[in-house]
């Protein structure tokens, strides 16, 4: 899964004020339907209370602001994939939402599967499940959940709102000899 959006921006989406370093920013991600594209909205946090995005907000996270580095290619920050957007939202210096968690849940498991995430164990209150990202060894922290068919609806409504509604399902050509099995042709 992968998706182009613009990197964080150095002024508040609404204000216009500048970002300083380790001030608290607030991303969004929105899908408007008038446009192909998923916007991404940052923010300073008094700004939060007057924001109405049109469109449907994808995930919210606050996180610390960065300036980026003079040699960051803001090329590589355009693409998110499922591992970028994983390492954005599971990063302990960002505040996870409760709308989010179901969200991370969801890609740790898929990036496990990719081996792109080691599991490590709990914490020992039992309510976190420790992975490790297999290319920094850096170890997160994800709410542990249960996997049930429920998380797994919710979780594909929310997916389709950032990946866009899959396609219906074809139906089954019909079959042209009523279910019979095809004649066999004797030599």
């Amino acid at each position: 899964m992968e998706l182009n959006l613009q990197p964080l921006g150095t002024s508040c989406s609404i204000t216009h004020e500048v970002f300083a370093a380790g001030q608290r920013v607030v991303s969004y991600l929105v899908r408007d339907p008038a446009q192909t594209e998923i916007v991404r909205y940052d923010l300073v946090e008094s700004a939060v209370p007057g924001f109405t995005p049109t469109g449907v907000v994808v995930c919210r996270w606050v996180h610390l602001f960065k300036p980026r580095k003079a040699g960051d290619s803001s090329e590589r920050t355009l693409k998110l994939t499922a591992e970028t957007l994983f390492l954005t939202l599971a990063d302990p210096t960002a505040e996870l939402t409760p709308e989010n968690a179901r969200l991370v849940q969801f890609l740790a498991l898929m990036l496990e599967r990719k081996r792109l995430l080691k599991p490590k164990g709990r914490t020992a209150d039992g309510l976190r499940t420790v992975v490790e990202h297999t290319k920094s060894k850096q170890l997160f922290e994800i709410p542990a959940g249960d996997l049930n068919p429920e998380f797994f609806v919710q979780v594909q409504a929310q997916l389709s709102v950032l990946v866009g509604e899959p396609k219906p399902a074809g139906k089954p050509a019909a079959d042209p000899g009523g279910g019979a099995p095809p004649p066999v042709n004797a030599p």
